[in-house]
C-alpha cells in the first residue's frame, strides 16, 4: 500500500533550468476508475521536458503550476482503479503520461490503462523506461513516411537528423526494418555509433557536407525524419525528391507557417509538422520490437534519484547519445 505522501520534483514557473527544480513532499495521487497507481522504478527524460520548462509551448503547456515533469515511466502497480481489467497489483508496467499533466519525476504516479503496457521480463527497467515517448514518436514518423516494418514496399531514400538522440536512434533502428536507404546526421563523436545502428551513410552536421544535408549517394530524399531544430526549409528543399516530405518532430511557429504556405500553393514538396497522438496498439508494437531485440534502447546515462538534477542538466545540454534514465 502506498504512503500518503511521496517525494517528487516540481517547478513552479517557466525558466530557471536545474536551479528551478524543487524537491518536495506531495500527496500520493489517487487512481481514477480507469487508472493504475504505479510505484515508479525508473523514468526517462526527453528534450521536450526541458522545452516545456523554458516556455516554448506556452500557454498550452503545462496545464498548471506547480508541475511534476516527465512522461515516461517503468513501474509496479500498487493499486488498480475500479474499472481496470488489464493490470493487477504487482504487475510491471511501462506507461506514457500526457505532457499536460506530467508526473514521472515522483515516487508514485498514476497511468491510464489505455496507454500502459506490460513490461516484458526480457527488458530491464531502464530499457523499458526509455521507450514510451521516443520510440512511439519514431514509429509514428516512419509510419507517416510509409515505411513497412516487414521489409516490403517500394524502396525509399530517407534522411534522419540528430540520429544519435532519443528519437533518432530508435528511428534508425526501425527504418532498417523497412526497405530503405538511410542517411543520418549527428556530431563527430557519434559517427561510428550511428553507423553501428544501421545507417548506410552518416554526416557530421558541423562539416560543410553535413550542413548541406546532401546524400553521399547522390540521390534525393523521399522523406526526412527531422529530429533536430534550427535547419531552414531552404536547406532541405534542394535535397528532396519531386514529392519529398520533411516530417518535423519539433515544429515551431516558422515550421507551421511554412506548412500553411505550402498547402496554399499546392507544393508537392512539403514540410509536415508531426504531433504525437499515442495509441495503445502502437505502444504494444514498439515494446514487442524491443522484446525481440529488433530495436534497442541505447542508454546515455543512468542517474540515481538523489542526482536527478544531473539528469536534467544532461538533457538540457542537447548532447545525449540515446536515453537519459533516472532510477528510483
Amino acid at each position: 500500500m502506498a504512503p500518503k505522501l511521496m517525494n517528487a520534483i516540481q517547478y513552479f514557473g517557466y525558466g530557471g533550468g536545474v536551479a528551478a527544480l524543487k524537491r518536495v513532499k506531495v500527496a500520493v495521487p489517487d487512481p481514477k476508475a480507469d487508472e493504475v497507481l504505479l510505484k515508479v522504478e525508473a523514468a526517462s527524460l526527453n528534450a521536450f521536458d526541458w522545452k516545456i520548462q523554458e516556455g516554448i509551448p506556452r500557454p498550452i503547456l503545462p496545464r498548471k503550476f506547480p508541475y511534476i515533469p516527465g512522461t515516461d515511466v517503468a513501474g509496479e502497480v500498487v493499486q488498480a482503479g475500479s474499472s481496470v481489467k488489464k493490470f493487477k497489483v504487482g504487475d510491471k508496467v511501462l506507461a506514457l503520461f500526457s505532457h499536460a499533466t506530467g508526473g514521472a519525476l515522483a515516487e508514485y504516479a498514476v497511468a491510464k490503462e489505455n496507454i500502459a503496457v506490460a513490461r516484458p521480463p526480457e527488458l530491464s527497467v531502464p530499457e523499458g523506461a526509455g521507450l514510451p515517448l521516443a520510440a512511439l514518436t519514431a514509429h509514428l514518423a516512419l509510419t507517416h513516411a510509409g515505411i513497412k516494418f516487414d521489409g516490403s514496399g517500394e524502396r525509399k531514400n530517407i534522411l534522419i537528423t540528430a540520429a544519435s538522440g532519443g528519437v533518432g536512434h530508435y528511428a534508425v533502428h526501425m527504418e532498417k526494418l523497412g526497405n530503405t536507404h538511410v542517411t543520418a546526421t549527428c556530431g563527430a563523436r557519434n559517427l561510428e555509433f550511428v553507423k553501428g545502428l544501421g545507417a548506410d551513410a552518416v554526416l557530421d552536421y558541423k562539416t560543410s557536407e553535413g550542413a548541406s544535408l546532401k546524400s553521399p549517394s547522390g540521390k534525393k530524399y523521399d522523406y526526412v525524419i527531422h529530429c533536430a531544430m534550427g535547419i531552414p526549409w531552404a536547406t532541405f528543399e534542394p535535397n528532396l525528391s519531386a514529392t519529398g516530405k520533411v516530417i518535423d518532430l519539433t515544429p515551431g511557429l516558422g515550421a507551421m507557417m511554412t506548412f500553411a504556405m505550402q498547402k496554399l500553393t499546392f507544393s508537392k514538396k512539403q514540410l509536415v509538422p508531426l504531433i504525437l497522438s499515442p495509441k495503445l496498439e502502437n505502444f504494444e508494437y514498439v515494446v514487442n520490437l524491443a522484446k525481440e531485440r529488433k530495436i534497442k534502447t541505447v542508454i546515455d546515462s543512468k542517474h540515481p534519484w538523489s542526482k536527478a538534477e544531473d539528469a536534467w542538466s544532461r538533457i538540457m545540454s542537447g548532447h545525449a547519445t540515446g536515453k537519459i534514465i533516472i532510477e528510483l
